[in-house]
C-alpha cells in the first residue's frame, strides 16, 4: 500500500497543531498554578538567538499552511503575527486547523511531482513536491513544535514524551 502526500502532509499537521494546543494549555495551567505570570512563559526562549514561544507557534502554523498551499494550490488564510496571549495562540492553531481541513485530499494528487519554489530576500530554490514535504516543510514544521515543547519543559511546565506524541487515535 502507498501513501499519499495528503496522508504523509495534512493529518500530521492536525495531530501535531492540536498537541501543541494541548502543550499550551499545560503551559498556562503551569502559570496559574504556579503564580508565574503567563508573559514569562509566551517570552520565553531557549537562548538570546532563537525566537521566543510565541514566535515558535506562529512558524508551527505559517509552515502548515504554506506547505499544504504549496502542495494543494489551496490559498492559506493569511495571519498577521500578532498574538501576545495563550488564548490568541490557541485561536490561530483552531484557523489553521480549519484551513487544513478544509483541503480535498484530491488537490494533493500528483503533488509529489509539482516544483515548488521557496523564496526569501535573494534566495531561490526550486524542489519536487515530495522533497519539499520531507526535506523542507515536515523537519521546519516540527523543529518550532519541537522547540515550543522544549520552551515549556524548560520553564518548568510538566510535560514529558507522552505529551508530545500525543493520544493515539487508531483509523
Amino acid at each position: 500500500m502507498s501513501i499519499s502526500m495528503y496522508q504523509a502532509s495534512i493529518p500530521v499537521f492536525i495531530r501535531a497543531l492540536n498537541v501543541l494546543s494541548t502543550l499550551l494549555e499545560k503551559g498556562a495551567q503551569h502559570a496559574k498554578e504556579n503564580g508565574v505570570d503567563p508573559q514569562t512563559l509566551l517570552d520565553a526562549k531557549l537562548a538570546p538567538d532563537m525566537l521566543n514561544l510565541v514566535a515558535q507557534v506562529q512558524r508551527a502554523s505559517d509552515t502548515s499552511k504554506a506547505t499544504a498551499e504549496r502542495l494543494s494550490g489551496v490559498p492559506a488564510p493569511r495571519m498577521p503575527d500578532t498574538e501576545k496571549t495563550f488564548d490568541e495562540l490557541h485561536a490561530r492553531i483552531a484557523k489553521t486547523v480549519a484551513f487544513l481541513k478544509s483541503i480535498d485530499a484530491s488537490t494533493l494528487q500528483g503533488s509529489e511531482k509539482r516544483t515548488v519554489t521557496l523564496t526569501a530576500g535573494d534566495y531561490k530554490r526550486d524542489f519536487q513536491g515530495d522533497d519539499y514535504l520531507f526535506t523542507f516543510g515536515l523537519p521546519n514544521f516540527y523543529f518550532h513544535v519541537t522547540t515550543a515543547y522544549d520552551i515549556l519543559r524548560h520553564n518548568g511546565v510538566r510535560i514529558g514524551k507522552q505529551d508530545f506524541i500525543g493520544p493515539f487515535e487508531p483509523r
